[in-house]
């Protein structure tokens, strides 16, 4: 296994060479970005090669976390990492697809995350293989919506990364089924740069609504300060 393979971060690894979309700043942001407060139970939706729920096992080394992915390549890969790491008691990962998951299963979940596959002008995000294609076929957005409104906890949050265009579609269908949209934050790949990035958290119970904007290089290429204070505690260069 090449370097390329591994990603590796201050207090874990993630080995990334059977997914087809590997460790990257999305994944990165939802996990360093999602309020874990008070979480015990936690839901990664479309795990991968298991970053985001590794992420939320650093930051809440307490808490539960199940990880569904509908491919066998991804779950397996995520089990391999999950057991690698210090949380392993605390990490499970299933292959399943979520609508089969909501309905399997009576857990329910006080912090759902996902990273979903998307579709943009017709063609499938990440990729470079069957195994996103038909990750992305199979999670549809409304179906999304409707699997976390069934596993999340009436005071529970679910937290979402998408591109500019699909995240103001998503945030349209979920309103639509009763997930309220309370926080948002723009992201922006520099300074100089338009959102392309919508970092979201919904629930079933509206609250005061709060909106910000991040970017994520400063003026001279470097990590943004915000962006470092986010990922400070995971990547190994800060």
């Amino acid at each position: 296994m090449g370097s390329k393979d591994i990603f590796r971060f201050q207090q874990f690894e993630v080995k990334h060479d059977k997914v087809g979309l590997k460790v990257g700043t999305d994944g990165v942001l939802l996990g360093a970005w999602a309020d874990v407060a008070g979480a015990q139970d936690i839901l990664d939706i479309g795990t991968g090669s298991g970053l985001i729920a590794l992420m939320l096992a650093q930051r809440c080394p307490i808490a539960n976390i199940h990880a569904i992915d509908i491919m066998v390549a991804a779950s397996e890969q995520a089990i391999e990492n999950f057991n690698a790491s210090p949380w392993a008691e605390n990490l499970r990962c299933f292959h399943i697809s979520a609508q089969d998951f909501a309905e399997a299963t009576a857990q329910r979940y006080d912090l759902i995350v996902s990273n979903p596959p998307y579709f943009s002008d017709g063609l499938l995000s990440g990729d470079k293989g069957r195994a996103s294609a038909r990750h992305a076929i199979s999670l549809p957005q409304d179906e999304l919506v409707s699997s976390v409104k069934i596993l999340l906890r009436p005071s529970g949050r679910f937290c979402v990364i998408l591109p500019y265009l699909e995240g103001l579609r998503f945030k349209e269908i979920a309103q639509t089924a009763g997930l309220f949209c309370n926080k948002t934050v723009g992201v922006k790949p520099d300074i100089y740069s338009s959102i392309n990035r919508w970092l979201m958290e919904f629930s079933v119970k509206a609250s005061r609504y709060q909106y910000s904007e991040i970017f994520l290089k400063n003026e001279t290429g470097g990590r943004s300060t915000v962006f470092n204070s986010l990922t400070s505690e995971f990547y190994l260069n800060v």
